[in-house]
């Protein structure tokens, strides 16, 4: 898929991994439902969790094990943030950024990065406001944006 803004192509992205259990995973669906629960309650995000499944417990794909998604597992269990991780993330590059602005005021790139990471911001508010997983009355307020990381 090509790129957003540079126009370039890209590199190419690695494959899924087999949708087969792999013979070294010993854990039962109601064993991996139980981490995801006790990790999800300890306020990792879905991604943490997703690593720390892979590298402590040798589960490359709970979907596999499951038959759902980590996400679906912790949105049955209401274990869910107000906020979408990836909207978080990405208001969390916009922090950083504004206040690497406010000590540099002439960079042109940080601020050229600013425009970019804004625009994506509200394109993914949007997605998320039709699909009903943000009220449709939400906004994003500026002037209070360190709110949301807290």
């Amino acid at each position: 898929m090509a790129r957003m803004y540079s126009r370039k192509r890209g590199k190419s992205g690695s494959s899924k991994p087999d949708k087969a259990v792999p013979s070294w995973v010993s854990y039962s669906p109601e064993e991996v439902e139980k981490l995801i629960l006790k990790y999800g309650k300890s306020a990792k995000s879905t991604s943490e969790i997703g690593m720390l499944l892979r590298d402590k417990y040798g589960i490359n794909s709970v979907k596999a094990i499951t038959g759902k998604k980590l996400g679906q597992i912790l949105i049955e269990n209401d274990i869910t943030t107000e906020i979408p991780e990836d909207l978080l993330n990405l208001i969390r590059k916009m922090v950083s950024i504004k206040l690497h602005l406010e000590k540099n005021k002439k960079d042109e790139t940080a601020k050229r990065g600013l425009i970019l990471t804004d625009s994506k911001v509200r394109r993914l508010i949007k997605y998320y406001k039709s699909s009903k997983k943000l009220p449709s009355d939400w906004k994003l307020d500026y002037k209070r944006i360190k709110m949301y990381l807290e």
